[in-house]
């Protein structure tokens, strides 16, 4: 589907150069001589390399639809994760490095959205929040208590974060899949 230049967003997937990149920035620009132009920041689905491009409004560019189905996380082999499609029930094998850093917070039975563009898959995205226990934290410094503070803790997936002072070992988190930052108690 063809759309002017100015009418990028971010999030969205553009054909530039023959590849597929989102748009992760944008900045509207008008300049006090000549036309103005959107600065668009863009990361290549495939490599991840970035690349700064200014659109005017005049310029067409090719904005591409993901499919995305949901799968179901079955496990893990070596640098390699098997999913099973809730529909057809069927397996595909991808390797972990598609997925990212987030990779850590990747569980038995977790249903991940799986992107792909003409039968090629581009990408798996993880739900935005998931439930860790906590393994390890240190203790709470005597009046430390009095301002929201937080301390660092450990996951039971190995992930470190920073957590309230409330917390133990052995409780529930939320945490953020994508930073992996504290979001809430479990409430479970």
């Amino acid at each position: 589907m063809r759309i002017n230049g100015n009418a990028i967003r971010p999030g969205m997937v553009i054909e530039h150069q023959k590849r597929l990149w989102v748009a992760t920035k944008i900045q509207h620009t008008q300049p006090g001589k000549g036309g103005a132009y959107l600065q668009v920041e863009l990361k290549d689905l495939l490599s991840g390399s970035k690349l700064n491009e200014r659109f005017r409004a005049s310029a067409n560019v090719e904005r591409v639809r993901l499919d995305q189905k949901i799968h179901q996380f079955l496990f893990a082999d070596d640098d390699m994760l098997t999913f099973m499609d809730m529909e057809s029930y069927e397996q595909i094998s991808l390797p972990r490095d598609l997925i990212g850093e987030p990779v850590a917070f990747l569980q038995d039975g977790m249903e991940v959205t799986v992107e792909s563009h003409e039968g090629t898959i581009i990408g798996v995205e993880l739900p935005e929040t998931a439930v860790q226990s906590v393994t390890e934290t240190e203790p709470v410094v005597k009046g430390q208590t009095a301002a929201a503070s937080y301390k660092p803790a450990e996951l039971d997936n190995g992930v470190r974060t920073m957590v309230p002072a409330h917390i133990h070992p052995g409780d529930r988190v939320v945490v953020n899949t994508g930073d992996g930052s504290y979001v809430e108690r479990a409430r479970d």
